[in-house]
């Protein structure tokens, strides 16, 4: 397994470990931490499944899974969660999905964490194409991309079904030539 560590100015991403199942419980099992992601609060029962995944695809060649814990510069306790799925018939393009403590949200983080995983995707993994997808709803997240140099693409109707409704999913993009000018982290 080869192991990845990036950091930026404020926030390092670095691979998750069974130690970080608690830290990342407290983002995906917060309703309010999930309230515009694709899926129910989880479980810790689930989030420990999520955890040995990331560790197993950690170990795939190639690999096409990347499971970041989010943590300050100053603190090995995670804040937050990164992925990065690289798609199996199109190996240039990877879709991200991210996730925040909320006592972390409102201070710029999501806009760096967003730099963080397009600097890797790019500049580590050679991609030509990254892509995320947000509800509506979650302004934060649009901010955060478009600031990050990600562009808006479009809206894909009926998308994700969680707690109990279908919702709509935005789409942003970033492309390897289009991204250089955004890559401060």
């Amino acid at each position: 397994m080869r192991h990845v560590e990036i950091s930026g100015t404020r926030l390092r991403l670095r691979e998750v470990t069974t130690d970080d199942v608690d830290a990342l419980h407290a983002v995906y099992g917060d309703p309010t931490a999930t309230e515009h992601l694709p899926f129910d609060p989880r479980t810790r029962e689930e989030v420990e499944e999520i955890v040995a995944e990331a560790l197993k695809a950690a170990e795939a060649e190639p690999r096409r899974l990347y499971v970041f814990a989010v943590t300050d510069l100053d603190s090995p306790e995670a804040v937050g969660v990164a992925r990065l799925h690289i798609e199996a018939d199109h190996p240039h393009s990877a879709e991200i999905g991210l996730g925040l403590r909320p006592d972390h949200w409102g201070r710029g983080i999501g806009t760096d964490l967003v730099r963080l995983i397009l600097m890797f995707g790019f500049r580590h993994l050679h991609l030509h194409r990254i892509w995320g997808a947000r509800s509506p709803a979650n302004t934060a997240a649009q901010l955060a991309m478009l600031v990050a140099g990600m562009v808006e693409e479009g809206r894909i109707r009926h998308h994700v079904r969680a707690r109990g409704v279908w919702r709509d999913s935005i789409v942003h993009s970033a492309l390897e030539d289009e991204w250089e000018g955004h890559r401060e982290t």
